[in-house]
C-alpha cells in the first residue's frame, strides 16, 4: 500500500511542477504509517519538505498536493492535520490484496534487500567450555539467533560467531578438575580444591579421559599436594591453591600430556555446547578459538601495533595501554609482569582480526556482567583503527529461573545449575526461545517454568500454539470432507469484511516494514 500511494503523491508533484507550483518532484517521497487511528493509516511530510523552495505555506500547499490526487478506490478520504500533514484514510478491506502477495511469495514474504552488500557479524553466547550451558546463556542464544536472523531477512550478509575461550586460567581449572577426579577413579586419595569445578559432567568426562588414557596420567597423591599452599576451608586462599595444582599438574604431566588433558575437557563441553544449541535451533558459521590468536600471531602484531603507536607504557613490571587517551576511565595492562597477556588483550587482538576479515559492522552481544569492557575494548579500537563506530556492543540481562515462587540456582562452578537440555526437554526449544524474547534484551527477565509448560491464555506460548493448532484443524478437516483449496481471486477477497479480518490483513501488510525498521534499529 505504501509504494501506491508514494504513486500517487508522485503523480500529484508531477502535476503541480508542470502547472509552476513547484520546481521538482523529489527523487522519494516519504510515506509513512501513523502511530494513531485518528491521524489515518499513512502520513506524508512532503509539504513540510517543499513549502519553502515553492515560496508557500506548508498547510497550503499541502491543499494543494491533496487536491491534485489521481483519484484511487483504496483510498476513502485524504486530510490535512496540523502543520502541513497530509493523512491518507484507507477504505475497509483496502490492504486485503495483501493476502495475495504473502501466498504468492510464501516464505519469502517479508524479506528485503534494505541490507544488502553490507556485511554483518554477529557473535553470541561465547560461553566459556567451563561446563554445559545454563538457563542463563540460553537467553543469549534466542536472542543472538533472533537478531541474526533479522538481519538476514532484511538483506544484510550475516555471519554468525562463537568466540571459544579455549585458553586462561578457568580453562587450566577445568583440566585440573577433571584430572583430579581421574586420581580419584584411579585410586588415588584425592581431596578435591575447593574451587574446582564440580559436578556430574566433571565426572562424564573424566570417566570418558581415563578410559581413552588408562592410568597413564596416574600420579601419587602426595607428588600432587606435596608442599602446597592450603586450600580455603583450611584458611587458606582458594585461588592461590588452584593456581599452584596447575603449576604441580603442569610439571608432573609436561607440556604434551598436560595439553592433552587441557583439549579433551575443552574438546568434551565444547562438542556438547555445539550439540546443545543446534538443538536449540542456534547455529553458527564460525567456531573462533582464542588459541589461535597465538598460533595465528594475531595477538603479537596486535601489541605490536599498540607499541608502535607508542599507545604502550611499562609500569612496575607490566605494559599498561593508554586507554584513558582514547575514552576509557582507566589504562588497561595488556602484558602482566610474568610475561603473560591478559585476557583483555586478546579481547584486543580478536576485535581488530575482526575489523581487517572486512565486516561492515560488527555486533557483540554479551552477558550484562561485562559492562565495564565495552569502554576499553572501544578505546582499543580508536589506538589500532582510528575510530569504533563498526562496534556495536548489546548487553544481555540473565535470566533468573524460577519453578512456582521458588528461585533456582545456577552456579556453573559448584554444578548446581538448570542447564539449558533439561529446560528444552522440560518445556521445548520453541516456548524457550519465545519466552527469552519477550523481553528487550537488557530488561530483567524471571524466567517462569511452571507457566511456560502451562496450556493456559496466561502462558503467550501456548496462546500462539493452540492458534496454529486451530489452524491445522481446519486444513484437516477441508481435507476430510473431500474439498479442495483454491487460490483466492482479488474478487473472492471481498467476503473478508468483518473488522478482526481487515485488521489482520492490515498486520500481515506491515511484516514487511517491521523488517527493515527493527533491522535498521
Amino acid at each position: 500500500m505504501r509504494p501506491l500511494l508514494q504513486s500517487l503523491v508522485a503523480d500529484a508533484l508531477a502535476r503541480l511542477q508542470r502547472e509552476g507550483v513547484i520546481a521538482a518532484v523529489p527523487a522519494e517521497v516519504h510515506v509513512e504509517r501513523t502511530r494513531d487511528k485518528g491521524h489515518g493509516d499513512f502520513a506524508t511530510n512532503v509539504a513540510l519538505t517543499l513549502a519553502k523552495a515553492a515560496r508557500s505555506a506548508p498547510r497550503a500547499l499541502a491543499e494543494r498536493i491533496a487536491a491534485a490526487l489521481p483519484e484511487n478506490p483504496a483510498l476513502a478520504r485524504v486530510e490535512i492535520a496540523g502543520p502541513g500533514f497530509i493523512n491518507f484514510f484507507l477504505r475497509p478491506g483496502a490492504q486485503l490484496g495483501v493476502l495475495l502477495d504473502v501466498l504468492a511469495a510464501g516464505e519469502a514474504y517479508g524479506r528485503s534487500t534494505v541490507g544488502a552488500g553490507q556485511r554483518v557479524q554477529v557473535e553470541f553466547v561465547s560461553a566459556n567450555p567451563t561446563g554445559p550451558l545454563h538457563v542463563g546463556h540460553g537467553r543469549g542464544a534466542a536472542y543472538g539467533s533472533s537478531l541474526a536472523n533479522l538481519l538476514a531477512a532484511a538483506g544484510f550478509d550475516v555471519e554468525r560467531e562463537y568466540y571459544v575461550n579455549d585458553a586462561g586460567r578457568q580453562m587450566d581449572i577445568l583440566a585440573v578438575s577433571v584430572w583430579l577426579r581421574y586420581l580419584q577413579f584411579q585410586g588415588e586419595d584425592i581431596a578435591f580444591p575447593s574451587g574446582g569445578y564440580r559436578g556430574d559432567y566433571v565426572n562424564a568426562i573424566a570417566t570418558d579421559f581415563e578410559r581413552a588414557v588408562a592410568d597413564t596420567f596416574r600420579r601419587s597423591a602426595q607428588a600432587v599436594f606435596d608442599d602446597l599452599p592450603a586450600d580455603a576451608p583450611a584458611g587458606g586462599d582458594a585461588d592461590k591453591y588452584l593456581d599452584a595444582l596447575i603449576t604441580r599438574a603442569r610439571i608432573l604431566l609436561g607440556a604434551v600430556d598436560y595439553g592433552r588433558l587441557h583439549r579433551h575437557g575443552c574438546d568434551t563441553i565444547l562438542a556438547d555446547i555445539d550439540d546443545d544449541l543446534t538443538a536449540f535451533g542456534v547455529s553458527f558459521d564460525r567456531w573462533y578459538r582464542e588459541s589461535s590468536l597465538v598460533d595465528s600471531g594475531a595477538l603479537d602484531r596486535a601489541i605490536q601495533t599498540l607499541r608502535a603507536g607508542d599507545h604502550l607504557y611499562l609500569k612496575d613490571g607490566a605494559w599498561w595501554f593508554r586507554a584513558t587517551a582514547f575514552g576509557d576511565r582507566q589504562d588497561r595492562v595488556v602484558i602482566r609482569e610474568n610475561g603473560e597477556p591478559t585476557y583483555f588483550a586478546s579481547d584486543v587482538a580478536y576485535h581488530l582480526d575482526k575489523l581487517e576479515r572486512g565486516y561492515d559492522r560488527i555486533i557483540d552481544i554479551w552477558g550484562a556482567d561485562h559492562h565495564g569492557y565495552i569502554d576499553r575494548i572501544r578505546a582499543s579500537l580508536r589506538a589500532l583503527h582510528g575510530a569504533d563506530d563498526a562496534l556495536t556492543v548489546l548487553l544481555v540481562q540473565f535470566a533468573v529461573l524460577y519453578r512456582g515462587l521458588e528461585k533456582v540456582s545456577m552456579s556453573t562452578r559448584s554444578g548446581e545449575f538448570v542447564t539449558l537440555r533439561a529446560l528444552r526437554d522440560e518445556v521445548g526449544s520453541d516456548a524457550a526461545r519465545f519466552f527469552y524474547v519477550l523481553r528487550k534484551c537488557d530488561q530483567h527477565l524471571d524466567f517462569d517454568l511452571e507457566l511456560a509448560r502451562s496450556n493456559s491464555n496466561d502462558n503467550p506460548v501456548y496462546y500462539v500454539q493452540y492458534a496454529h493448532a486451530r489452524i491445522g484443524a481446519v486444513l484437516r478437516q477441508l481435507a476430510e470432507r473431500g474439498l479442495k483449496y483454491e487460490q483466492p481471486t482479488a474478487d473472492a477477497l471481498a467476503v473478508l469484511a468483518e473488522h478482526p479480518e481487515t485488521e489482520l490483513a492490515t498486520a500481515l501488510a506491515r511484516y514487511p516494514e517491521l523488517i527493515e525498521s527493527a533491522a535498521l534499529a
